[in-house]
């Protein structure tokens, strides 16, 4: 596999579970986190991105590499939408 989608999520979050449907529906493969079961990986993505809105992702390109390339993507900065967070998305994964 040459990119790994990391999904953060949060339970009770109607826009988290609107991006899981869509990921779903396109048969895209992703990692879910809870941001409370994993609070400090969120912690991190959260100090680097400067946002704690979900949800939120992050693709990994060639995470069996040496050097795995991250990209952080967070709602209001670089999607205003699911449906535009579904379309980054799909242009990096299909």
């Amino acid at each position: 596999m040459d990119k790994v989608l990391i999904l953060y999520t949060m339970k009770g979050c109607p826009f988290c579970d609107m991006i899981k449907k869509q990921l779903n529906e396109c048969e895209i493969d992703y990692h879910e986190r809870d941001i409370n079961k994993y609070e400090k990986e969120f912690d991190l993505f959260s100090e680097i991105t400067k946002s704690e809105f979900v949800p939120a992702f992050m693709i990994i390109e060639n995470p069996e590499s040496e050097n795995p390339t991250p990209h952080l993507f967070t709602p209001d900065q670089h999607f205003q939408t699911i449906d535009e967070g579904v379309e980054i998305i799909k242009q990096f994964i299909l």
